[in-house]
């Protein structure tokens, strides 16, 4: 999807750092994410992802910079309805149905989407009936998906959300993503996949103790850390002269290759030893 122009970016981080105690969460960041664009955060256990999802939340204030949503404080965007979030920590809700549960959260919203909207989108229309602390990870998994398009929302935030789910139900994951990000809405997702980033992301942001090292494509990742970026195989007809077979083109790194040379790039910030505040 291409960002709209003209316009506040959906996401603004300007020099957002956030300490606990002597470790830099989150160290300097500086990023903008357009309005209509997905947008994955890439990173090591530890990296600084979980973190820099609470700032862009406002679950938590940055110790220095600023942070803002469509040009306001996250606060103001959270509370019109504009985000929508999928968190690692949310835990079922015991003795409500999914079709309760969804609808309870739409109607906390200003224009929510239609109940069976956002079960269709996130694949559990026929699981409506069903209680909430009876269904299995991956189930569980999709109803925070729908909870977090209950409202509409411009913003749709997703903390690794395919981690509890077969292969299958990922592939229907991202079909229901696309169909999402094809209304202009803006989508920033963590993930531990690489390829799931190189392949629904238009942007990936890789994230290493703190601070964002490297933002791109997957291509454009590839060739910052000196590998080549992915090519189509090259062939000629079969007659031409000189020519007697077909030649592929040499085979291009893997992007878990150009991870994990830009994240080994980067030299570890000294420790600071007085305390944040």
């Amino acid at each position: 999807m291409t960002p709209t122009e003209g316009t506040n970016p959906a996401v603004s981080f300007t020099g957002a750092a956030k300490a606990y105690g002597d470790v830099r969460a989150v160290d300097g960041v500086d990023l903008r994410i357009g309005r209509g664009e997905t947008v994955a955060l890439l990173g090591r256990n530890g990296a600084g992802k979980s973190t820099t999802i609470a700032l862009l939340l406002g679950l938590c204030p940055p110790d220095a910079g600023t942070v803002e949503l469509f040009g306001g404080p996250p606060e103001a965007a959270v509370r019109a309805g504009r985000v929508g979030a999928m968190l690692q920590e949310a835990r079922a809700v015991p003795r409500v149905t999914v079709g309760e549960l969804v609808a309870f959260v739409a109607g906390r919203y200003p224009a929510p989407m239609p109940v069976g909207q956002a079960l269709e989108l996130a694949g559990i229309a026929a699981l409506a009936g069903r209680r909430v602390d009876r269904l299995s990870g991956g189930q569980v998994q999709r109803v925070r998906f729908a909870l977090a398009l209950a409202g509409r929302p411009d913003l749709l935030v997703l903390d690794e959300p395919t981690a509890a789910l077969d292969v299958e139900a990922r592939h229907a994951f991202w079909e229901s993503m696309r169909a999402y990000t094809r209304r202009g809405s803006t989508v920033l997702f963590s993930t531990h996949y690489l390829e799931e980033a190189d392949a629904h992301a238009d942007r990936i942001l890789v994230v290493d103790r703190g601070r964002v090292v490297a933002d791109g494509t997957g291509d454009e990742l590839r060739r910052a850390a000196g590998r080549p970026a992915r090519s189509k195989e090259t062939r000629v007809p079969a007659g031409a002269p000189g020519r007697a077979a077909p030649v592929a083109a040499p085979a291009a790194a893997s992007l878990d290759d150009a991870f994990l040379a830009l994240t080994s790039a980067v030299p570890a910030p000294a420790t600071r030893k007085e305390s944040v505040r």
